[in-house]
């Protein structure tokens, strides 16, 4: 890779692991789920009217929508506004690519290898020393939320392994105009009308530039930015660079926000990432037919398959 795009590469690692900070902030403005409906809405527009008519079926935009817009953010956006640190919310989404390799396996019949298998277990061990780290003083249920929003991130990799979109961007774009509504009325449900008109009411610039932040410059810059390298790079060039989430969340929050990071903290932060690189990265050195499939925390998910004979097409699940 040029110099030029190794750069571009670690600014979008970093922009989608200091979102984790952002995402904290706006937490302190808009009720989670109401945060979530404007990240998907100013995501949604106007760039929808710029990226052109969706590249595939609606059943799949739909589908992803739901999983990734309402569930997984959902859950996220709530697991941290109950008390689930930033930076290890970075961290803890990164088992996203263990739950895609499950359920892969059941939904799309692909058999992990020994190495995914050993990577996967890694993983899950890093996942059990944060639980043990957060279990002793922070709370566990939000803990858990995030969890299953990984889990739910995993859901809607498989769905868009089967979209095959041809364009990550078009697709994001189009993806992010599912979740509006569900979350605009489950926000309404359960945070109530006095809450969110409150929040909209005390909208100030600083409230303004996190949702910026969270939907323009995390979304559209950095799919846009993550196609372009997909376009000019293998997927195994560039799918290293997602590993880097983690570390600018776990750096940032620390920074930002003031988070301690325990030992145990580095411990569960060594094993994770070791476990997803190997889970992720194991995949994206098969070659000839088949998938290939490289992580990330907070970004795209991006797949590439390769048919025989012909080029590598690159797709995101997210």
């Amino acid at each position: 890779m040029r110099p030029l795009h190794i750069a571009l590469a670690a600014l979008v690692a970093a922009v989608w692991g200091v979102n984790f900070v952002v995402i904290e902030l706006g937490l302190a403005h808009f009720p989670p789920l109401l945060f979530s409906a404007l990240r998907f809405l100013v995501a949604a527009l106007p760039a929808v009217f710029f990226v052109g008519r969706p590249k595939v079926a609606w059943k799949w935009i739909v589908g992803v929508g739901l999983t990734l817009g309402v569930a997984k953010f959902g859950l996220l956006f709530i697991g941290m506004d109950r008390g689930m640190p930033a930076g290890l919310s970075s961290l803890v989404l990164q088992v996203q690519a263990v739950f895609t390799a499950l359920f892969a396996a059941v939904a799309l019949g692909e058999r992990p290898g020994r190495v995914r298998v050993l990577g996967m277990g890694v993983a899950l061990a890093g996942i059990g020393v944060a639980a043990v780290d957060e279990g002793a003083g922070g709370p566990m249920l939000a803990f858990v939320l995030v969890i299953v929003a990984a889990a739910c991130w995993g859901v809607s990799n498989v769905l868009t392994r089967k979209a095959a979109p041809p364009d990550a961007l078009n697709f994001m774009v189009w993806v992010s105009t599912v979740p509006v509504l569900p979350l605009l009325g489950l926000s309404l449900l359960f945070e109530g009308w006095g809450r969110d008109a409150a929040a909209l009411a005390a909208l100030d610039w600083g409230g303004a530039g996190i949702i910026v932040y969270v939907a323009w410059i995390t979304t559209v810059f950095g799919f846009g930015a993550w196609g372009f390298l997909l376009r000019h790079h293998p997927a195994s060039s560039v799918a290293p660079f997602t590993l880097l989430v983690p570390v600018f969340g776990m750096s940032s929050a620390a920074l930002l926000l003031d988070e301690s990071v325990s030992p145990l903290r580095w411990c569960a932060a060594a094993l994770l990432v070791g476990g997803v690189a190997l889970t992720s990265l194991a995949g994206a050195r098969r070659t000839g037919a088949g998938a290939v499939a490289v992580g990330s925390a907070r970004g795209p998910r991006i797949l590439a398959t390769r048919t025989a004979g012909g080029p590598a097409r690159h797709r995101p699940p997210c």
